[in-house]
């Protein structure tokens, strides 16, 4: 998904879990910024926040300096999904419902890619992460060797062997 596009989102609804169309990306709190996509979570509660799961098959990095730049695609060791904890807002005025994706610092896979990373919840803890205020689980990167990485596309300023050129 790309920022302003649509996309489905995992929210509570009751005692149920519902899946929603939403927009990525919180409209921008001034006039001269833009959609926020990323939200840090660290320091901050959640738990009277509109909280939901993004579903996702695989997150993307880039890297480099020259365009294009490298493109390495991480997907959850064991499982074919995974689920982002985000937070949702509803619709205002003429504006569609929104969510974006808290970040963390990254676990040792992403580390060497970025320096920051989404928060992937465990599967243990999704209900927890949609459930009543006071079951906010911990938003902490995942254990290393949790993730697979694999580079799709070299960078305009990675020699031919394969390495980044710092």
């Amino acid at each position: 998904i790309r920022i302003n596009d649509p996309a489905p989102i995992m929210r509570a609804a009751g005692d149920a879990i519902e899946l929603a169309s939403m927009t990525f990306g919180f409209p921008p709190a001034g006039p001269k910024g833009g959609p926020v996509f990323n939200f840090r979570s660290e320091g901050r509660q959640f738990g009277n926040s509109n909280r939901c799961l993004v579903p996702a098959s695989a997150f993307f990095e880039f890297t480099g300096t020259k365009y294009p730049k490298a493109k390495h695609r991480f997907t959850l060791n064991g499982s074919p999904l995974m689920a982002i904890a985000g937070l949702w807002r509803e619709a205002a005025g003429n504006k569609p419902s929104t969510f974006t994706m808290l970040t963390t610092e990254p676990c040792a896979d992403v580390a060497p890619y970025h320096n920051r990373q989404i928060v992937i919840l465990p599967k243990a803890q999704w209900a927890d992460w949609l459930g009543p205020p006071e079951a906010q689980p911990a938003l902490e990167p995942l254990p290393a060797g949790s993730l697979k990485v694999e580079q799709l596309r070299k960078g305009a300023d990675q020699p031919a062997n394969g390495r980044l050129a710092l």
